[in-house]
């Protein structure tokens, strides 16, 4: 049975394009639901206005599908609450980013 863990963990290799930092450490991961053989993911971007949004969720998809154990994603795009770094990135993000 596929983890909430599992999913996270492939999702570390998705990095933002723009940022070469990883969406986890970001914190754009919101939330990772699994039921079954599926998952349901909640994520944000560091602006509404981020010009490789499709691109950076299309790599989310992508990465989680690979998932053993998963058939199918849907990546639900969301902008509340807006994304803050000093709230969402991991320590390791916070550090790339130099937000402390």
């Amino acid at each position: 049975m596929v983890d909430e863990a599992a999913v996270r963990e492939a999702l570390v290799e998705v990095e933002d394009p723009e940022m070469n930092i990883s969406v986890i450490d970001l914190g754009l991961i919101y939330a990772v639901r699994i039921d079954g053989d599926h998952a349901e993911i909640d994520m944000t971007l560091t602006s509404p206005g981020c010009p490789v949004a499709p691109e950076l969720m299309a790599a989310v998809h992508r990465a989680a599908l690979a998932t053993d154990g998963l058939e199918s994603v849907h990546v639900n795009l969301t902008f509340s609450p807006p994304w803050d770094p000093k709230v969402h990135a991991t320590e390791d993000g916070k550090f790339e980013l130099g937000v402390f």
